[in-house]
């Protein structure tokens, strides 16, 4: 807790209770903003639960934004006192998620012999001639103001402690003047105050141990592995998952998970409770997370007056260097597709054409030319589409665009994409060819002015030669297509840039001249 109540004058039930030492070691982790300016976050796993030691940047938990999915290290070091929020819950920034006991020993109540002597309440004429007497209590985490007793050793909060039955800690020495109390024990170390204050701590009654284990064999289902079932596992689902299980009175033990990993979703309970039939009623999913934010960012792309070009690309000269790539030692263990040229080709086309890497300044009303290419890349993902960007990818060799090609797609397909890595975007691509598409009108990103797409390879009939060598040849060919903002770039921008990108591609070894 970050402040101690002021104790000055005589203690009553009705004011707030002494914190406990406890308490005093008691750190409140509360969701911060992982540097994306969220307003909330949807508490997607915990790493950790009570009883868990962790230490100063150890992960605690999991949640979801807006844009990606991040884990949040442990700000302090200590034992895990209690999780605050459950996961599947979604919880605005500032919120306390977190309780953690800074480590050090809290000291057990003393047994005592017998109960400590218990003085008579004062009357309130009494009360009203005593006087107030105020102090300080020194402690590591500063000096908190306390009611002390007066000369006669008498307690004024109407409860005593048995003299001498502990001694003082020493305190330490302070310009601040303190006045001198009783060797007895601290009203908060002989009660607890989160019971009645008539009842000490020590009577305590001890709960009998129970102990329980499965009987039986249980059979293995479809969707859980037998390993999974004999290790006694407990079924993976979420809160909300278990509440609905529980309302409908299903067993998660015997629900096959469809979800990922073997996760339980909401539409399996539902499965099970109708005897395993699939539900054919209609289903609501809550839009929340990545997909709300491509919601949004694709509403707002709506707004800007945008056009495409379209064309039929020969890429036989790029499957071909793709062939000898994949040969090299040095590409040895990367992923070499299409999209690596394709990448490679549009960074040489905006060096000739810049204002399709540009966006527009509202508050000034200017066109910024972006000096470099963050070039993002389109991927699909179980939670949404996100688009992090390779930061001055123009600067790069192919070889090192491969490299941050890769590891951008293997995070991206984790759902892991840190959120400095989805900002400051200037330019985006995406290949819809992984999915068997020849091409699409794709949208822009907002603040972008221009996404290119890529379609499937196809082998096709394609004319080579001119005149009388004119004849047809199998080729491999594919679409290519570019969404820009009219505003900012006019037909004749545009056509240039898809023309140098297909030259390169045609022959990737012109692009030597750019």
């Amino acid at each position: 807790m970050d402040t101690c109540p002021t104790w000055i004058g005589y203690w009553t039930p009705s004011t707030a209770p002494w914190p406990t030492e406890r308490d005093l070691l008691m750190r409140e982790f509360k969701l911060p903003d992982p540097g994306e300016g969220l307003l909330e976050a949807e508490i997607v796993s915990w790493k950790v639960k009570p009883g868990d030691t962790v230490a100063v940047n150890d992960i605690l938990l999991e949640i979801e934004t807006a844009k990606s999915l991040v884990e949040l290290p442990s700000p302090f070091a200590g034992v895990v006192e209690e999780v605050l929020v459950a996961e599947g819950e979604t919880v605005e920034v500032g919120t306390p998620i977190i309780r953690i006991n800074d480590g050090v020993a809290v000291s057990e109540p003393a047994t005592a012999a017998e109960p400590p002597a218990v003085a008579e309440r004062p009357t309130v004429a009494e009360l009203d001639e005593a006087p107030a007497v105020t102090g300080n209590v020194q402690d590591d985490l500063g000096e908190i103001p306390v009611a002390v007793p007066d000369a006669s050793g008498s307690m004024l909060v109407g409860y005593g402690a048995k003299a001498g039955s502990i001694s003082r800690r020493p305190r330490r020495a302070t310009g601040t003047v303190s006045v001198p109390g009783p060797t007895t024990e601290q009203v908060h170390e002989s009660y607890d105050t989160a019971k009645p204050v008539s009842r000490h701590t020590d009577d305590v009654t001890p709960s009998a141990p129970v102990s329980a284990s499965p009987s039986g064999e249980r059979l293995p289902l479809p969707g859980r592995p037998a390993s999974e079932v004999e290790s006694g596992r407990p079924p993976l689902a979420k809160p909300p998952v278990r509440r609905i299980a529980r309302d409908l009175g299903i067993d998660l033990t015997q629900v096959p998970g469809t979800g990922p990993g073997g996760t339980i979703t909401a539409e399996d309970v539902v499965t099970a409770a109708q005897g395993g039939r699939p539900s054919t009623g209609d289903r609501r999913v809550q839009l929340k997370g990545i997909r709300r934010e491509m919601f949004k960012a694709m509403t707002a792309s709506l707004n800007v007056p945008q056009a495409t070009a379209f064309s039929e690309v020969d890429v036989t000269g790029t499957m071909e260097l793709i062939e000898n790539l994949r040969a090299r030692r040095e590409f040895s263990g990367l992923r070499i597709s299409p999209l690596l040229v394709f990448a490679k080709a549009a960074c040489l086309a905006i060096a000739r054409n810049p204002e399709i890497n540009s966006s527009f300044d509202a508050a000034t009303e200017e066109i910024v030319l972006h000096g470099d290419v963050n070039l993002g890349i389109a991927a699909a993902t179980p939670r949404g589409l996100v688009v992090p960007n390779i930061k001055r990818a123009g600067r790069m060799n192919l070889l090192e665009l491969a490299q941050s090609l890769n590891e951008m797609v293997a995070v991206a397909k984790q759902g892991r994409v840190q959120p400095g890595d989805l900002n400051l975007g200037t330019f985006t691509i995406t290949n819809v060819g992984v999915f068997g598409v020849d091409g699409g009108t794709p949208i822009m990103n907002p603040g972008e002015a221009a996404i290119m797409c890529l379609g499937t390879v196809r082998r096709k009939p394609w004319v080579m030669g001119t005149g009388e060598d004119e004849h047809i040849e199998i080729r491999s060919v594919c679409t290519v297509s570019l969404t820009f903002d009219h505003r900012l770039v006019d037909g004749e921008m545009g056509s240039k840039f898809l023309a140098d990108v297909a030259t390169i591609m045609t022959d990737p070894g012109l692009s030597l001249l750019f």
